[in-house]
């Protein structure tokens, strides 16, 4: 079933996040009058407000939606708290198209999944400069949504979404407390190498 807005609704458009419905027009494309919605993109990174005419007759097909309601915000945490058993193997290269597919689908779904692999991702290497870019991007469309659903400010969302992943943190280093006084502390040899560590099968 395909959505239908008004003027001053909210709708999300696909890699573009939340814009305000701010007019309906009727305009030549292609030899023939259209009407199309006209959106306001919310985005508190650009100067100036983005501005986009989508027809109304092809929203399904270019990826615009409603928000989300309350029982599909507790299906976005569910997925954002859910731990792969493995982590995808393939290459940057083949993993990048994969999450541009998703973003691609403007899925509030398919956003939660790549904010939590690469989040948990970043915890045992360190991201590539693509990677920390897809996190960006995928961070930054889902948490303008959950703020505006549910009323609160992104920073609070942000908040709780890395307190999600609290968790998967590794733990830190214990610190070696200093020698007693009087008590010469052992000498370090620079250059030397740890201990391998040895595991049992």
């Amino acid at each position: 079933m395909q959505p239908t807005f008004k003027i001053g609704d909210m709708a999300v458009y696909r890699k573009h996040g939340v814009a305000v419905i701010t007019g309906i027009e009727t305009v030549e494309l292609y030899g023939s009058l259209q009407n199309v919605y006209v959106l306001e993109v919310l985005d508190s990174k650009r100067p100036m407000p983005e501005r986009l005419r989508i027809p109304v007759e092809k929203v399904n097909s270019v990826g615009l939606r409603s928000l989300i309601s309350s029982d599909e915000v507790d299906e976005v945490y569910e997925i954002l708290r859910e731990r792969p058993s493995r982590f995808d193997q393939q290459t940057w290269n083949r993993r990048q198209r994969k999450y541009k597919e998703k973003l691609n689908t403007g899925s509030i779904y398919d956003l939660a999944e790549i904010l939590r692999d690469l989040y948990l991702l970043k915890f045992t290497k360190t991201l590539s400069y693509g990677e920390k870019l897809m996190l960006d991007e995928a961070q930054e469309l889902l948490v303008r949504e959950l703020a505006i659903v549910r009323t609160k400010e992104k920073k609070d969302i942000e908040v709780e979404i890395g307190e999600m992943f609290a968790d998967a943190a590794p733990p830190p280093e214990p610190i070696a407390p200093d020698a007693p006084p009087g008590e010469a502390k052992p000498k370090t040899r620079t250059g030397s190498r740890p201990r391998p560590k040895t595991s049992s099968l």
